[in-house]
């Protein structure tokens, strides 16, 4: 799968994460808003470890960095 995700793109999905899992364990979210919320953060994780979304596919989108051509 081609990369997609810059890294400030990654690092903001792991905060997002990480705010998720603390609202969780701090009970501040519960039941199916923990469940939705749940999901959305482990897919934030599995994205950001690869550095690619698909939802950016199909729409050509890329938060990456151009490489600067040589020459």
């Amino acid at each position: 799968m081609k990369k997609n995700m810059g890294t400030l793109d990654r690092i903001i999905r792991v905060s997002i994460a990480v705010l998720i899992g603390v609202l969780y364990v701090t009970g501040q979210i519960s039941g199916l808003t923990a469940t939705i919320l749940g999901i959305i953060a482990i897919a934030f994780i599995l994205t950001s470890s690869v550095g690619s979304c698909p939802i950016y596919l199909p729409f050509g989108l890329s938060t990456r960095r151009k490489k600067a051509s040589s020459g």
